[in-house]
């Protein structure tokens, strides 16, 4: 059995987003519910910003999807991301090199 992986990273966000639609919440009413401004919540659901501990926590309270597994979304988001940045790839190939004659 092979391990599949998704093309494209995938924010947490873009799931909380199809989980709350599927449940016919508005994000109003769950940013209300939460306490957290409107705006904090449409971005997060629209991977305009990332997910904190905090933010997961809240989640978790409003809709019971665990914050663990949140955090590690986006912290599987946040590795792939980084991993496709071209300058960075370099230099990590550069340190390698360096150590590897070490």
């Amino acid at each position: 059995m092979s391990n599949y992986i998704c093309a494209r990273p995938i924010h947490p966000g873009e799931i909380l987003k199809e989980e709350i639609e599927y449940r016919g919440i508005s994000q109003n009413r769950l940013a209300e519910q939460m306490g957290m401004p409107y705006k904090m919540l449409n971005n997060i659901l629209n991977e305009h910003r990332p997910l904190t501990p905090t933010t997961a926590l809240l989640f978790e309270a409003a809709l019971g999807i665990p914050s663990d597994m949140l955090i590690g979304l986006q912290t599987d988001y946040n590795m792939r991301v980084v991993k496709q940045d071209k300058s960075l790839i370099k230099r990590l190939d550069q340190i390698r090199k360096m150590v590897a004659v070490l």
